[in-house]
């Protein structure tokens, strides 16, 4: 019976369908792992194919290339080094055909001495938020804790670990030590909930156990690591660092025949601003970056166009974008109208100096005049009176720019990034195929007032990984004068909404809680406002549907998290 073991968590980041690639990531892991002297390498959920797989785990050759490469990763144990404990697709039937809905599972592969010894799937498959695992996967059985070098390991998967009949069946059956490989997305203090979710099951078992995430962006998801051991009294060993890739290894003990990992590698919290009014934004604004730098460089984009409009939601995604990929990577464009202060024009300079990046001009006025003298024959028997103005008018203002956008990324070949926040997506307070425009949006499930302190924040700190400079990058007008669309004269966004405060608190609570009217009524809010936003909310559902994927950081953020019908007739009551 063994009474030393060492086990290596090797957080590493996949990229989705890169199977080749995956594999020598995991191998480089497992040398580093082995030079540490490690016993057993674990790394997360999926880690061969990426995660989550959605469809692309349906197609019969896309697994014929995941099993051959875990096949092959398992001959490299057979060398006396660390054995391995990996994620990745089984087939109960390798011969199945398509359709495979429900007949592949999500499978914990442990390999060693060169052969794949055992495997273990997943049994509670999540069928919520971001997840349809019960679309793609068949539920594992029950499972039984796995004999490793002497060792009971009960090894689970991801949203085994969310309920407690899986670590108590591994407990009943004789496991020493929990082993979660995991695929979980990050959103705002999440970290906090898991690691109290792992309390749960190490206080009704008694057993320590180790927790292995996934880190890297995935389209609209980013996983942000963090993997952790806790002991049997819940004391916390080890903390991987958030939000880069990391191999750590753990030395575990057996004393009067109970395991306990000795102390090692632990990344301190977040401490950003001590505990200020901009407190916490350090992980919110790293899985930002990250969650653009993966998106960027997985699709192989040479970089990101953006418009700079001398306003807060263009500045901070330029910010994100810089120290996500680097100045060099970043270019701006400045397209005035008529209606574009010299304050903004300047407010733009500064910022594109402050970040160092390259900034364009190009004016916009002769689009208007062109479509203004195109449709004006048509649109002025459509308007109020003749030669007004309306929504019509600032739209087209809008699509030019969009238009101008797209016309230098197909040239360049860098990526338009859209600049629109959470908050005026939900509302509608954006131009579909204006500014909506772009192949991602870093602020999609940032609300305004986060916008805010996010910038105040960049202004202060400097984020761990990031290739931008140190100190101030977005200029003190742009945080502090009203936001403004600049459409016609004189324009503020409050003259057609509530202030910013207000509207977010409105949104959180029918975004997030699903809250009814009457509740949020008594939590301070005008009836009548309450009423006008929940409709604006549902009449732009078909403008967000069409929109560009984004980072996710809610517990709810527009896309997979929430769908709601376009064609809609429900009203509330009456």
């Amino acid at each position: 019976m063994a009474d030393r073991l060492k086990i290596a968590l090797a957080q590493i980041n996949p990229t989705m369908g890169d199977i080749q690639g995956n594999l020598a990531r995991l191998r480089a892991a497992r040398a580093e792992a082995a030079a540490k002297g490690a016993d057993l390498v674990v790394a997360s959920e999926m880690v061969i194919t990426g995660y989550p797989t959605e469809d692309l785990v349906l197609k019969p050759m896309f697994l014929d290339a995941a099993e051959a490469a875990i096949g092959e990763l398992a001959k490299d144990t057979a060398d006396g080094g660390p054995g391995m404990i990996v994620g990745g697709p089984s087939r109960p039937d390798p011969a199945a055909q398509p359709p495979l809905f429900g007949k592949v599972l999500n499978s914990a592969y442990v390999l060693d001495g060169g052969e794949i010894v055992t495997l273990r799937s997943k049994y509670d498959l999540p069928n919520y938020g971001v997840f349809d695992d019960k679309r793609v996967f068949g539920a594992g059985p029950l499972p039984g804790p796995v004999n490793y070098r002497g060792v009971r390991l009960g090894v689970m998967v991801c949203e085994d670990m969310w309920t407690p009949e899986v670590s108590e069946c591994l407990e009943e059956s004789g496991a020493e030590i929990l082993v979660v490989i995991n695929g979980s997305p990050y959103e705002m203090n999440k970290t906090e909930e898991r690691v109290q979710l792992a309390v749960g099951r190490v206080s009704e078992t008694g057993l320590p156990i180790i927790y292995v995430n996934q880190v890297g962006g995935q389209d609209e998801l980013v996983f942000d690591g963090a993997s952790f051991v806790l002991n049997g009294d819940n004391s916390m060993p080890i903390h991987l660092p958030a939000f880069v890739e990391a191999v750590a290894v753990s030395d575990w003990r057996r004393s009067d025949g109970a395991w306990h990992c000795e102390e090692g590698l632990r990344e301190a919290p977040d401490s950003s601003l001590d505990g200020g009014p901009e407190a916490g934004m350090e992980p919110v604004y790293r899985a930002l970056m990250l969650g653009l730098r993966d998106y960027v460089n997985k699709n192989r984009f040479p970089g990101v166009i953006l418009g700079l409009s001398g306003g807060i939601d263009s500045a901070l995604s330029a910010a994100i974008a810089v120290d996500a990929l680097g100045p060099e990577r970043v270019h701006s464009v400045m397209m005035p109208s008529p209606y574009t202060s010299q304050e903004s024009l300047d407010d733009a300079a500064e910022a594109a100096t402050l970040m160092g990046i390259k900034l364009d001009q190009v004016s916009i006025e002769p689009a208007m005049t062109a479509f203004g003298e195109m449709l004006t024959p048509m649109l002025n028997g459509y308007a109020p009176s003749t030669n007004s103005e309306d929504t019509t008018e600032e739209n087209i203002q809008a699509r030019s720019r969009g238009l101008t956008l797209m016309a230098i990324s197909n040239k360049l070949g860098y990526m338009v990034l859209s600049t629109g926040n959470k908050s005026e997506v939900s509302v509608g307070y954006a131009t579909l195929y204006g500014d909506m425009v772009g192949g991602y949006n870093v602020l999609k499930d940032v609300y305004k007032t986060l916008v805010f302190s996010l910038s105040r924040w960049r202004n202060q700190v400097l984020p761990p990984s990031a290739l931008g400079p140190a100190g101030r990058v977005i200029p003190e007008r742009i945080i502090t004068k009203p936001p403004s669309a600049e459409l016609k004269p004189d324009q503020k966004d409050e003259d057609s909404l509530p202030p910013y405060d207000v509207l977010d608190d409105i949104l959180k609570a029918l975004i997030e809680d699903e809250a009814g009217i009457d509740s949020i009524v008594a939590g301070g809010h005008d009836r009548d406002l309450v009423n006008r936003i929940w409709r604006m909310l549902e009449l732009a559902e078909y403008k967000r549907r069409q929109a560009c994927p984004g980072v996710k950081i809610t517990r709810r953020a527009f896309g997979r998290d929430r769908r709601y019908p376009i064609t809609n007739a429900f009203k509330g009551p009456a």
